[in-house]
């Protein structure tokens, strides 16, 4: 098969076998020299051979067969750089955002979900809000508040399902934001 022109790759499929055996070391190798990443490069060559076996229908080499192999992975390798340009700037806008809530913290939408969440807590049955304020703010456990107030700690763990049900209902306009703040703290994590 190596060697002869304009030829159809369904042509000799047993042959498709053997074209992959030969080849895919030394094209994962050079695939390696442009990425510098052994799994990546795997999977490229990989890729390659998948799109040659999917369309070996349409395609007809006109080089040789190595040639096509080691130009596809080429432009794979480049795709691949180009993808990963991309993630990259991706981060880089992610972290910026990230360093422009951290200084936004006096922003008009956190002192309102501030206020709001303010609010919703404090309209919260005074059991209740004792409870939530105790476990979420002063870190205590189940335990811990159902000894201090006198109470089981199924009753602690009842009313910290009320609170948080209710709260829920009452910021979830603000979901979103509060998502947004959660995944970017724990990005900086």
């Amino acid at each position: 098969m190596e060697g002869q022109r304009s030829r159809n790759i369904s042509a000799d499929p047993a042959g498709f076998e053997n074209v992959f055996k030969t080849h895919f070391k030394n094209l994962h190798a050079y695939a390696c020299t442009i990425i510098r990443n052994e799994a990546d490069a795997e999977e490229i060559v990989q890729n390659v051979f998948y799109k040659l076996w999917e369309k070996k229908e349409q395609i007809n080499i006109e080089q040789s067969i190595a040639g096509y192999l080691y130009r596809s992975v080429y432009n794979e390798c480049l795709n691949y750089l180009k993808h990963a340009k991309v993630k990259e700037n991706y981060r880089g806008a992610q972290i910026a955002a990230t360093k422009d809530i951290d200084n936004a913290s006096d922003s008009l939408i956190i002192k309102e979900l501030r206020v709001k969440i303010e609010n919703a807590i404090r309209e919260l049955p005074e059991q209740c809000r004792a409870i939530f304020q105790m476990s979420r703010f002063e870190g205590l456990r189940y335990r811990e508040i159902a000894g201090k107030l006198g109470i089981s700690e199924k009753t602690v763990e009842n009313q910290m399902g009320k609170a948080l049900k209710t709260l829920r209902m009452k910021l979830l306009e603000y979901l979103p934001v509060i998502a947004i703040l959660f995944n970017v703290i724990n990005m900086m994590q």
